[in-house]
């Protein structure tokens, strides 16, 4: 067999665990099932964050996902926050995990910090067009197509491994959805620095506010062949399993073009109601029809090369633990 026929044959995922700096948020999107009002919920604290890493140790897990609400750019908390997700990343790091942070849109500054002790950074930009500050965004002021698009430049001046992605079912139609991975490809030809992009369906949860139904999973298979037109070879197309449900039409969405599976943790901090289909019922359902589930790391091979020493240190001693090739 042929080693582009057993590349085909591979799913990746991410053996992660999710941690939540703080679930306020000052944006209000009306499909929200994460989000709490600032000042309604308390902070992780460090020591907090390092007895979840002590018990991970035993549990094979590699990614550290940070992943927080938003803090106005102009709160006097927000200088606070920023140096909060700073330490857990460093905690992370020195427990011998790899971080992975999406926290909502940084200044340049910002990044420019984090970078220094992330391995890959994200943020989805969901949908570009802006009829949606109408809707779903009228109240989420951190959801400027502009803005969001912003990251995913700057992140490619500053060279950080990035994951993005499109929200579908939030109001857009399929040619929004097409501008948004142009976009998206665009961006990559100039830096090459996307790894990953998400396309995650609009599952519905009982806090959100938005009056309508999920996207239909049944539709996905058609937006990653599209997708995989757009986006560049080397970009990964990246879909949340829990959020098809359907065996059958989740092997669909592989053989469109999906080739990844994203962090698998105990909880999806995004869409709450929808558990996460562990590892083990994972790859019985691939190795039905034919293909292997394999970990990977929050940094894809082809981006390791641009880190800090420190950081592509721990990324080799990870990719021993792990067994994957150099």
């Amino acid at each position: 067999m042929s080693a582009s026929i057993i590349h085909t044959q591979i799913i990746t995922y991410s053996p992660a665990y999710t941690i939540v700096p703080t679930y306020e948020c000052f944006n209000r999107c009306s499909y929200c099932n994460f989000r709490t009002e600032p000042g309604q919920s308390p902070w992780m604290s460090l020591s907090t964050a390092a007895n979840i890493f002590q018990k991970l140790k035993r549990q094979n897990v590699c990614e550290i996902l940070i992943l927080s609400g938003e803090v106005h750019p102009h709160s006097p908390q927000r200088q606070h926050w920023l140096q909060r997700i700073y330490d857990l990343c460093v905690l992370a790091l020195e427990m011998g995990f790899l971080p992975h942070t999406n926290v909502g849109p940084l200044n340049f500054a910002e990044m420019q910090k984090l970078k220094q002790v992330n391995v890959s950074m994200g943020l989805m930009l969901e949908q570009l067009t802006p009829k949606l500050l109408h809707t779903v965004h009228k109240h989420a002021p951190s959801k400027l197509p502009t803005l969001r698009l912003q990251q995913l430049q700057w992140a490619g001046e500053l060279q950080i491994p990035f994951t993005t992605g499109l929200l579908l079912g939030i109001g857009e139609t399929e040619d929004d959805c097409w501008e948004t991975l142009e976009a998206i490809a665009q961006i990559h030809q100039d830096y090459g620095h996307i790894q990953e992009v998400i396309l995650q369906p609009h599952s519905p949860g009982t806090q959100q506010s938005l009056n309508a139904p999920a996207f239909n999973p049944y539709k996905l298979p058609a937006i990653i062949n599209q997708a995989r037109q757009i986006l560049p070879s080397d970009i990964t197309i990246q879909i949340p399993p829990n959020l098809v449900r359907d065996s059958q039409w989740l092997m669909a969405c592989v053989s469109s073009g999906a080739r990844d599976f994203g962090g698998i943790s105990p909880k999806d901090e995004v869409n709450p109601d929808y558990p996460h289909i562990q590892e083990q019922e994972l790859r019985e359902i691939l190795q039905t029809a034919g293909w292997n589930l394999l970990p990977r790391l929050p940094v894809y091979p082809q981006l390791i090369n641009g880190l800090s020493p420190e950081l592509k240190t721990a990324v080799t001693n990870w990719r021993k633990l792990m067994s994957i090739p150099a």
